[in-house]
C-alpha cells in the first residue's frame, strides 16, 4: 500500500464554476445559490474549504447584523 494518499479528486476539492452540474451540487453542499459561490470563487479562488469558510464568514456577518436588530426590537 502507498503511503501517498490523495486527498480528494479535483472535483471533491475545487469548484468549477463554469459546470452547471458542480454549481449545483456544490450550492446544495454548501447551501448556497450559485450565485454565492460564484461571488465566493471570484474573492478566495475555487478551493471548496475556502470557499467554505468565506461563505460562512460572510454568513456570520449578515445573521450578527440580525440578531442584533431583533434584540433592539425587543428593548423598544
Amino acid at each position: 500500500m502507498s503511503d501517498n494518499k490523495i486527498a480528494g479528486t479535483a472535483d471533491e476539492v475545487r469548484i468549477d464554476v463554469t459546470r452547471q452540474s458542480a454549481l449545483e451540487r456544490w450550492s446544495k453542499k454548501l447551501d448556497a445559490t450559485p450565485e454565492q459561490l460564484k461571488e465566493a470563487v471570484a474573492a478566495v479562488g475555487d478551493l471548496a474549504s475556502e470557499v467554505e469558510v468565506h461563505l460562512k464568514g460572510s454568513r456570520s456577518s449578515v445573521n450578527s447584523e440580525r440578531v442584533h436588530a431583533a434584540l433592539q426590537d425587543k428593548t423598544a
